[in-house]
């Protein structure tokens, strides 16, 4: 026979290992996930999703965030996933592939309202703004020496104007007809940043369009590998789709920004982090505070130059969709809101 002693062990040690297999499975069921559809890996949504996935996640057994750990959202886990850019994103949302995604305004405010490049299409009634993020900057991006001076001088070029599904893809085709172009006057390509910049470098495209928050990695390494010119987008032109097209804004790439490359006027729109009316409050509740505090902070400070310009006083700013009912929540508590 057993001593009492020996018992006693294995029953204490039996409740040990029940009180861990709960607190186990208390976590797994309080585990979430969340996915925040981004764009193409060389631009500029894929490394500023994977800031927001960081600054948010915090799952089960993560540090506290006064021990120097994560200040995210209890249990959940976010992840950047790459994509087609601003259209597949809300498409993602609207199916339930992606609990969130990046969208350039103008695109949210399309298919909200089912007006623009959504006409006909089923409005996406449920969109829902968690913030404004930074500036997207609208970059024509020409072979150095290719005689390309403004738009209009892409007629009977080869030029790639982004994939389908992309906000730039959009955006580019405005630029053309404000020049008194469309893609039948250029010979039209629809490629990724980066396969755009191999193309322009061995010389089998002229020009490509890309929106985004500068620097952008792909156009960086371009310049310093072969050069590149930056065309502007000026001028009466540029005047009269500002004055159509409310959601646009003056713009300035610095000089500088890439290599050899002067200041070049243009223009812009904003990048908005858009979710689903569907998602309950708390959450996006807890997610638009998580990316507001301190530690995340620093991460948007260090992660990217776009990052610091991610800032809470700035993030109703040309939203131009409803905002989710938790991110409201956050905002009016932090006076933002009246």
């Amino acid at each position: 026979m057993m001593a009492k002693s020996t018992l006693t062990r294995m029953a204490a040690a039996a409740l040990g290992l029940a009180g861990l297999l709960g607190a186990t499975l208390a976590d797994a069921q309080q585990l979430s996930f969340f996915r925040i559809g981004t764009g193409g890996t060389a631009g500029t949504y894929f490394p500023i999703g994977g800031l927001l996935s960081n600054a948010i996640s915090n799952p089960p057994g993560s540090r506290e965030c006064d021990k120097g750990g994560s200040c995210g959202v209890p249990g959940l886990i976010a992840t950047a996933v790459a994509s087609n850019g601003s259209v597949a994103n809300i498409n993602g949302i609207v199916s339930g592939a992606l609990e969130s995604g990046l969208s350039q305004s103008d695109v949210a405010y399309w298919a909200w309202s089912g007006t623009g490049v959504w006409e006909g299409k089923p409005k996406v009634e449920e969109l829902r703004a968690i913030a404004n993020l930074y500036p997207e900057t609208i970059h024509l991006v020409a072979r150095k020496g290719s005689g390309i001076k403004t738009p209009a001088d892409l007629k009977g070029k080869k030029v790639s104007l982004d994939e389908p599904g992309s906000g730039t893809l959009i955006d580019a085709r405005i630029v053309l007809a404000a020049y008194g172009l469309s893609e039948k006057d250029i010979k039209a390509e629809y490629l990724k940043p980066n396969a755009s910049g191999d193309r322009l470098r061995d010389g089998a495209l002229d020009a490509f369009f890309f929106v985004g928050g500068y620097p952008t990695g792909a156009i960086s390494e371009l310049a310093t590998s072969s050069g590149i010119e930056l065309v502007p987008i000026a001028g009466p032109e540029a005047k009269k789709i500002l004055a159509d097209y409310k959601f646009f804004g003056p713009d300035k790439v610095p000089a500088g920004t890439y290599k050899d490359v002067e200041a070049v006027d243009t223009i812009s729109v904003n990048a908005l982090w858009v979710t689903s009316a569907k998602l309950p409050e708390e959450q996006i509740y807890g997610v638009t505070k998580a990316i507001w505090n301190d530690n995340s902070r620093k991460l948007l400070d260090a992660g990217h130059a776009k990052g610091k310009l991610i800032r809470k006083e700035t993030a109703l700013d040309g939203v131009g969709i409803p905002l989710h009912p938790g991110a409201e929540k956050f905002y009016r508590e932090a006076g933002l809101l009246k």
